[in-house]
């Protein structure tokens, strides 16, 4: 009743008393998603022109950048005029913050966030309501794919989870957001028991959080022998999934994951339909590049930096945006029908990339998947390059660790790195956290 009651009734008179365009911005969203690509191409390029002109006239930041560049945003008809202008940098973001923002709007009356800071230096961003409202529609349609539907309350295994404060806030809690919480910065068996017994009764339709965060849970349930919670949903975002974990989290819950990739600074921008081909671009709302080191497009298949276009913000307009994160994207579409291409997968963030003594480099969140599948006895491990010739392996025993484990273990990493590279294994309970909450599984502290 109260599942009806929120999606029927609540969802739509919360809009209302708001003035919100996000179920409409939803409703919209539904529908293109099954339009031709050709046809959300060109309402991706559309939407493209008019926030490179709205920055080119009002963002000091790009006002500067098409003038010392020579660049009319009109004269952008096409992908290759796009690539005149320059890739916008974390580094271009902190340094002229003021500059970013729109001279048509006052920053006060702008909702703010700001990254974790992950790879060491987090970020102030702003936007106004109509771009979170856009977002929030994206992610609704995007949720749903999972098995999620509106109203349906949900499992949030998430970091720092928010506690309703007002009255609004709780009455919304109570009405829309309908989430009980496990905290990730306190995940231990006491925690994750308690969680299980609020599970029991109050009944969750589907699960929402880090990927990694998710897969420790599993384990939990794993061992103790729980099988009785039976998820419809499983979301897995903020993080990469490896194929290993998706395994264990599907085999304990009996329901298939869906994986979900975006942003603080640009949200939605790719996640896997009910098919799990890949994960469907967010083209409505982003326009999404793959770059090789020069920041030329690279092809089909190839592995490139991403870098974003956010159509959604015109208060703080973000074009060209390299989020630091390196992908392959595919043409072949999905058996489902959608037009929204496909970003094939993840393959870490530049950080995460280890540096090789011949001067090439691997994808670090690759080796450590490759290396769980091949060793056996190994639960969860972590790679850290403190220097060029020096690799620390943060390794945690799993149940069928024996005395053989390590020496395979070395025996793979030495398949990528030769002698000339030191391996040294740590044995540790667990891979420590982000202050985000969130898990990396391979860092790179050499500067490039």
């Amino acid at each position: 009743m109260m599942e009806s009651l929120s999606r029927h009734v609540f969802y739509p008179l919360w809009d209302l008393k708001d003035r919100s365009q996000r179920l409409k911005e939803w409703q919209a969203l539904e529908e293109q998603q099954w339009w031709p690509t050709d046809r959300l191409r060109m309402l991706q390029w559309e939407r493209l022109q008019k926030l490179l002109a709205h920055a080119a006239e009002h963002s000091p930041f790009y006002r500067d950048v098409f003038s010392k560049y020579e660049i009319a945003p009109a004269s952008i008809q096409s992908e290759n005029d796009l690539l005149r202008i320059p890739v916008t940098t974390k580094s271009d973001i902190r340094n002229n913050l003021e500059r970013f923002i729109s001279d048509q709007i006052d920053r006060n009356e702008l909702v703010s966030a700001k990254t974790g800071g992950s790879t060491g230096v987090s970020l102030q961003l702003y936007f106004d309501e109509a771009c979170q409202e856009r977002r929030n529609a994206a992610q609704l349609m995007a949720d749903r794919w999972s098995g999620w539907d509106l109203g349906m309350k949900k499992a949030a295994i998430w970091g720092n989870p928010p506690v309703p404060s007002t009255m609004k806030q709780k009455i919304r809690h109570h009405l829309l957001d309908r989430t009980i919480y496990l905290d990730t910065m306190n995940l231990n068996e006491t925690s994750m028991g308690d969680f299980v017994e609020r599970w029991r009764a109050e009944q969750p339709g589907a699960i929402f959080g880090h990927a990694h965060s998710i897969f420790i849970f599993a384990c939990y349930l794993r061992d103790q022998g729980i099988t009785d919670l039976g998820p419809k949903g499983i979301v897995a975002t903020s993080m990469m999934l490896l194929d290993h974990e998706r395994k264990v989290i599907e085999q304990v819950f009996d329901c298939a994951v869906t994986n979900r990739y975006g942003c603080e600074e640009v949200g939605l921008i790719a996640c896997e339909c009910e098919r799990h081909e890949g994960m469907h671009l967010n083209i409505p709302h982003v326009y999404v590049e793959f770059l090789d080191g020069e920041n030329k497009p690279v092809k089909p298949g190839e592995p490139g930096k991403i870098v974003v276009t956010d159509l959604n913000n015109f208060a703080m307009p973000l074009i060209r945006y390299r989020v630091e994160d390196v992908g392959v994207y595919r043409e072949r579409p999905c058996s489902c029908g959608r037009g929204l291409p496909i970003l094939e997968r993840l393959e870490g963030r530049v950080a995460d990339f280890l540096k090789l003594p011949d001067g090439g480099q691997v994808a670090g969140i690759s080796l450590v998947e490759r290396t769980l599948t091949k060793v056996p006895g190994i639960e969860q491990m972590q790679l850290i390059q403190e220097a060029e010739d020096q690799i620390i392996i943060n390794r945690v025993k799993g149940v069928d660790f024996t005395q053989e484990t390590d020496r395979q273990l070395i025996n793979s990493m030495r398949e990528v790195f030769d002698e000339r590279v030191t391996l040294k294994v740590n044995d540790i309970l667990y891979i420590p956290q982000e202050p985000s909450g969130k898990y990396r599984f391979s860092i790179c502290r050499v500067q490039s």
